[in-house]
């Protein structure tokens, strides 16, 4: 069973930083397809955030653009968000999505959040 749990959340003030980690079970990471960071903000639709593909470049939502890095390290099986220069509108749940190819079927695997709420 694959299980994706995020931490590093928290209340920061602008301006600050925090590294988010997204820590899985059950999938190797050498394998997988993406990594992925969305952001559910208050009231709102779910946003991309950052795209992690091998082979491909890696992609950020214009906001957080040169403020951002998302990263993974295959050996840990986890995956990160490196956050600066925060701004009130960062504020949100940010969610792990990872997409592997197992048995000849893509499947995507979600964890449930961590809280990211700025202050201004």
């Amino acid at each position: 069973q694959v299980q994706l749990t995020e931490s590093g959340g928290g209340l920061v003030q602008v301006g600050g930083s925090l590294t988010l980690s997204c820590a899985a079970s059950g999938v190797d990471f050498n394998n997988i397809n993406f990594v992925r960071w969305y952001r559910r903000a208050p009231g709102k639709m779910r946003d991309l955030v950052a795209h992690l593909q091998i082979g491909s470049p890696t992609v950020y939502d214009d906001s957080v653009q040169g403020r951002f890095s998302i990263s993974k390290d295959n050996p840990k099986n986890t995956a990160y968000l490196q956050m600066n220069s925060l701004r009130p509108e960062d504020t949100g749940v940010y969610l792990c999505h990872v997409n592997e190819n197992r048995d000849g079927a893509w499947r995507d695997y979600w964890g449930q959040g961590t809280q990211v709420t700025v202050s201004s």
